[in-house]
């Protein structure tokens, strides 16, 4: 059986490991691991009243060729960017969506677009019609099957148009892996950019007030930026994480390491009065026996 002076050398062993390995995460990202991409070189600035180039070309869900000014001209458009092979933040970018659509008394197809674009030229129309499939049911609007469009297309005019939006993003073609961050760009009807809606969880007051203002033509004020969800895939073979995952694994690390240092404070406390006291017992026991005696 172990005694407290056993369990406590026990957890301030634990304690230092912990700590130790709080302090390789909190780490600089660059010292640790040079394959992971500086997330300055990941974000979305805001290019209010930025003209969208309509001539750009692209591939919709059904393998077709088609210009982004064939989604433009009569209704505000909502525009985002993503792959639809990413397990992260991509998928809760398309739910954010679905569920703030499901919010409004607007619909999509009918009072204005949806145009989301894969940014990695590897994926097809195939892709992109499975992911239509699955978010359309979600929606579940039938309008939207013709207002919601999801394309792929040349690397080329994707770089274009991310950086005419300030999408800033980076990749590696070869193992197809991206870092990227969420949010959506609502444009006016002539393909001006209006509005900015950050993260992947919407207000639909937001996103309605915004569509409204679009739809005329204006152009709305900066809005506050948040701290961006970042998307960085896991790669299995090198064992490397991205930087959102990162930084929840930073930030539970930390909290267990204080959890844990408050319980040993707290131990070696009791500890510590237990042994004056049993000091005191034993002090008072022989100034008796001495007063007997």
């Amino acid at each position: 059986m172990l005694t407290k002076r056993h369990m406590t050398t026990r957890l301030m062993g634990s304690l230092a490991v912990m700590i130790s390995a709080a302090l390789i995460l909190s780490a600089p990202a660059q010292a640790r691991d040079k394959g992971v991409t500086p997330v300055g070189e990941v974000g979305i600035d805001q290019k209010l009243d930025a003209q969208i180039p309509l001539d750009l070309t692209f591939r919709d869900e059904s393998g077709k060729t088609v210009r982004l000014g064939d989604y433009f001209g009569k209704k505000p458009v909502v525009l985002n960017l993503i792959f639809y092979k990413c397990p992260g933040s991509c998928l809760m970018e398309l739910y954010g969506m679905v569920q703030v659509f499901q919010n409004l008394k607007e619909t999509a197809g009918k009072e204005f677009e949806v145009v989301t674009v894969s940014i990695n030229p590897k994926e097809t129309p195939e892709f992109a019609a499975a992911k239509k499939e699955i978010f359309l049911k979600t929606y579940n609007r039938p309008a939207a099957r013709k207002g919601w469009h999801f394309l792929t297309g040349e690397q080329e005019n994707i770089q274009a148009l991310a950086k005419t939006v300030g999408f800033r993003y980076t990749f590696n073609l070869e193992n197809e892996q991206f870092a990227h961050a969420a949010g959506l760009m609502v444009a006016t009807p002539q393909g001006k950019i209006s509005h900015y809606l950050y993260g992947t969880d919407y207000v639909p007051r937001d996103l309605r007030f915004s569509l409204i203002e679009a739809s005329s033509g204006k152009i709305g004020p900066l809005t506050e930026k948040v701290l961006l969800v970042t998307c960085f895939q896991y790669d299995p073979m090198t064992g490397k994480y991205g930087f959102a995952i990162r930084k929840a694994l930073q930030t539970s690390g930390i909290a267990t390491v204080l959890i844990v240092a408050f319980s040993v404070l707290m131990m070696l406390r009791g500890e510590r009065r237990r042994a004056a006291a049993e000091s005191l017992a034993v002090a008072s026991a022989d100034r008796d026996r001495m007063d007997v005696e």
